[in-house]
């Protein structure tokens, strides 16, 4: 048996314009879209790949960790089976 892999990266970079009198407000946390991004839409992102993946006949889907922190990487290795 052989096998074969190629790698694709769809990479998403999270930024957020933040006006100069919201950076002087005390109360204001300027890394609370990160907070959002983390807990709701990237959540969200991951289970549509995975949705869109296990409506593919043939293709299965797992997340493999290469040691790289969960906030800045999520690898899905994407397989396809023959036979």
């Amino acid at each position: 048996m052989q096998s074969d892999e190629h790698g694709f990266l769809l990479r998403f970079s999270v930024r957020a314009d933040i006006p100069g009198e919201a950076l002087e407000d005390d109360d204001f946390d300027e890394r609370a879209f990160l907070v959002e991004w983390e807990r709701a839409v990237k959540p969200e992102l991951v289970r549509a790949v995975f949705q869109a993946l296990r409506a593919a006949p043939g293709w299965t889907a797992h997340v493999r960790n290469r040691g790289a922190a969960l906030e800045d990487e999520v690898e899905i290795v994407v397989e396809r089976t023959y036979g």
